[in-house]
């Protein structure tokens, strides 16, 4: 067996094997947060239990964000056909912000009243959205790495990629305002990409012109 596509570049399917661990393991990792300090007395455990709350909505909301981009990532190799070493780097890259959100997700959990918290938080997730943008632009600009995208198909998910990493710097700024303000854009946009949008009605149009 070998990993070099027959049509140039590399197999997808051994970046896609990391990606799938990588995305588990991180995922997985984001519930660590979430614990009782040892030794609490019995009468003081609701009051340590409720005072896990901003790290549960820091887990659930980065949960569902890796969720998305997981399957962001996965719905592009639909179009992707083989990698080479510049797309391979790009998906290392990729994977090292996805790791780190364990990291900023507690920092934003354990210090959700600081502007530069949620600054952290932000700016992780930032990163995540513009390496996935530099990821579906670099594979689809190379003829031999990936299927051809219509121009208008192409236009909607940049704009869609780049949508998070816009809100995410609005919430970055307007945390030093009101970081509640900041935290309610973190769990509002997750919601944006669960419902259905426009890259789902021009996948459908173009399938219908299809028919």
């Amino acid at each position: 067996m070998t990993d070099v596509h027959p049509e140039g570049g590399f197999s997808t399917a051994r970046v896609e094997t990391l990606g799938d661990g990588i995305f588990a393991i991180v995922m997985t990792l984001l519930v660590l947060q979430l614990r009782i300090p040892a030794g609490t007395l019995a009468r003081d455990f609701p009051h340590e239990l409720r005072q896990l709350w901003p790290q549960l909505g820091a887990y659930v909301v980065s949960f569902v964000v890796l969720g998305i981009y997981w399957v962001a990532h996965h719905n592009q190799f639909a179009f992707i056909k083989a990698v080479d070493r510049v797309l391979l780097w790009i998906n290392i890259l990729f994977y090292l912000v996805v790791a780190l959100v364990p990291f900023s997700a507690s920092v934003a959990g354990g210090y959700h009243e600081q502007p530069l918290a949620s600054a952290v938080y932000g700016g992780n997730l930032i990163a995540v959205g513009l390496v996935l943008l530099l990821h579906w632009r670099y594979a689809t600009s190379k003829p031999a790495l990936s299927e051809p995208v219509d121009p208008r198909l192409r236009r909607e998910i940049d704009r869609h990629i780049l949508m998070a990493p816009a809100l995410y710097v609005a919430a970055i700024a307007l945390g030093f305002v009101s970081t509640w303000i900041s935290l309610a854009i973190y769990a509002f946009v997750p919601v944006l990409y669960i419902v259905p949008n426009r890259v789902d009605r021009t996948l459908d149009e173009m399938k219908a012109g299809l028919r």
